[in-house]
């Protein structure tokens, strides 16, 4: 009775797994636990937006429009704007950006819209980097699509090689994942890269799927966007400058309100467009305070600078603990840590053990691929706790493994 896509290709989710390994382990009862395995922000989310909602109490007998209330797609519009240097005009508030819930809802969909039933009279492809956000594997097998798994480990940067791929895979391709800053291990994609990306995504009629919900927590520089990596492509022709692209956002992370549930697609207003027919059908509306509160974080930029200060704090109090070992190196975006400790189950198990510390095993977030797991050495790090937290929970893992 139930889609052998759901049951025989998606495995337990990765903490449904990390739960089964560790739940035999009694932790140390004297510690307290610090949970370091999941990337949810623990500051808070800012007070004007927590005053919005309480505010909006008459909007909850309406269903909120799926497209988005134009205010809050006008301030996506302008922080776009702002973020990448984009020309005012350039992005129709209308045709351009769509709201969703959060970005993991976005990053889902857009694989079911972008899929046809065949292409190049096989079953469509769909590239994901490996590690990978569990949502892009979701997407593609339950529309249809056969995932292809391309690796992105130290040999090459963290960046998966997708223009490696031969000529047969990308006549067969759909959508092209990518998370620049990269969960888990915070690589991100240059300009060059991601024009590159785009030119062979447009050669073969694939969408590029940029998830860029990392793009506002980052140590040095701010990321470049795929937006602005487009618009910076040469469009005569009358191209449209987005054509082929689709980029995520989200406030999950950006504004400490992942429970807010409240993100956005931007790009090509064809995608844009089956998007909104996609989620009239099945998509969940997102209510009016959400949106109004929405739109004023969007507005909003010294809370990011104060949220960015937060994590810097913390890289920095891992460094000094960490020093050189489990080949630390300080991301350029992104909050979490990807440390190499030679067997991420057994580090896991040994940090609940003895430390009382939850962190997730890499190969949890990454599949085999030629019979070899790359990330099985890894254990990815949260450092979302405030600074305090951070540092006993950096001293515990350093004495530990």
């Amino acid at each position: 009775m139930f889609n052998p896509r759901l049951t025989e290709t998606l495995t337990d989710f990765p903490f449904a797994r990390l739960n089964a390994l560790i739940a035999p382990i009694a932790p140390p009862a004297h510690l307290s636990m610090i949970n370091m395995s999941v990337g949810e922000p623990q500051g808070a989310m800012p007070a004007f937006a927590r005053q919005i909602v309480n505010d909006e109490i008459d909007g909850w007998n309406r269903y909120p429009p799926n497209q988005g209330l134009p205010d809050l797609n006008l301030a996506i519009v302008e922080w776009l704007g702002r973020r990448y240097r984009l020309p005012t005009g350039l992005l129709d508030p209308a045709q351009h950006v769509i709201p969703t819930a959060g970005s993991k809802e976005g990053v889902y969909i857009i694989s079911t819209v972008a899929t046809p039933q065949q292409k190049a009279g096989a079953k469509p492809i769909v590239a994901l980097p490996n590690p990978f956000y569990q949502a892009y594997l979701g997407g593609a097998v339950l529309s249809g699509a056969e995932p292809l798994l391309v690796n992105a480990n130290a040999d090459n940067g963290f960046l998966p090689d997708f223009l490696s791929l031969d000529e047969a895979t990308w006549q067969r391709m759909s959508v092209v994942y990518l998370c620049s800053p990269a969960n888990p291990q915070g690589a991100i994609a240059g300009i060059d890269y991601l024009q590159k990306l785009l030119a062979k995504c447009r050669e073969h009629d694939a969408v590029l799927a940029v998830d860029e919900c990392y793009a506002e927590i980052y140590t040095r520089e701010p990321p470049p966007g795929a937006l602005e990596a487009a618009l910076a492509m040469d469009t005569t022709g009358g191209q449209d400058p987005f054509k082929n692209l689709a980029v995520f956002h989200s406030l999950s992370k950006r504004s400490n309100a992942a429970g807010l549930r409240s993100g956005f697609m931007a790009g090509d207003p064809r995608l844009v467009a089956m998007t909104l027919r996609w989620r009239t059908y099945g998509g969940p509306q997102i209510p009016f305070a959400v949106q109004k509160a929405s739109a004023a974080l969007w507005r909003e930029e010294t809370h990011p600078i104060e949220t960015r200060e937060w994590y810097r704090k913390n890289f920095r109090v891992a460094e000094q603990i960490l020093h050189n070992r489990f080949a630390y190196y300080t991301p350029g975006g992104g909050f979490f840590l990807w440390l190499d400790v030679g067997d991420g189950e057994e580090a896991t198990r040994k940090l609940w053990r003895e430390a009382h510390v939850k962190v997730l095993p890499g190969a949890y977030v990454c599949r085999e691929t030629d019979g070899l797991n790359t990330a099985e050495r890894y254990i990815r790090v949260a450092l979302v706790h405030d600074e305090q937290t951070t540092r006993e929970g950096m001293t515990r893992l350093a004495q530990v493994l």
